[in-house]
């Protein structure tokens, strides 16, 4: 797998409060495509960070509908990644690439 591949792969990490408290037991939270696969979202993460990845959790959360100016509108759908690593390998988010 290309850099490059890797890349359209793994959108951006997710930094929110629940992102944060799952980071306590070695996870880390991405927001991937909603056709990536589970095997595909591994590799990835393993040639970008340069890591052992135990397992990967996916779940696609569906956009919420909401009221612009008045005028109903919808979120897009999203796809997030919970990849849990490997003991004594981690990944700092907060230093980018």
């Amino acid at each position: 797998m290309s850099a490059r591949t890797a890349y359209d792969i793994i959108l951006r990490p997710v930094i929110t409060e629940k992102a944060t408290i799952v980071s306590e037991h070695n996870q880390v939270v991405f927001r991937v495509p909603l056709d990536a696969t589970k095997p595909n979202i591994k590799r990835a993460v393993e040639e970008l960070f340069s890591v052992k990845v135990k397992a990967v959790n996916t779940l696609r959360q569906k956009g919420k509908t909401k009221r612009f100016r008045g005028r109903p509108g919808r979120r897009p759908d999203v796809k997030k990644a919970i990849v849990t690593l490997e003991e004594g390998h981690s990944i700092d988010i907060t230093t980018g690439l």
